[in-house]
């Protein structure tokens, strides 16, 4: 499936916790655990989206001829 790189935007980011987010008590859903399980899922996700824009021959926002 051809996706148009209009139509698949480019994955954006988590928002990293600030200085003073985390308590350091050992919290169950601490805001430095969600951030790193969102950033994970954010590498997992820009791997895939480079991979689309590859096979479709996208570079730097433009569209190149394939041979």
């Amino acid at each position: 499936m051809d996706v148009a790189p209009q139509d698949d935007p480019k994955p954006q980011a988590p928002a990293e916790p600030g200085p003073g987010e985390c308590c350091h008590s050992g919290c169950t859903w601490c805001v430095l655990d969600l951030y790193y399980d969102d950033l994970e899922r954010y590498r997992s996700a820009l791997a895939a989206w480079e991979a689309r824009r590859k096979k479709v021959g996208v570079r730097s926002g433009n569209r190149t001829k394939k041979a």
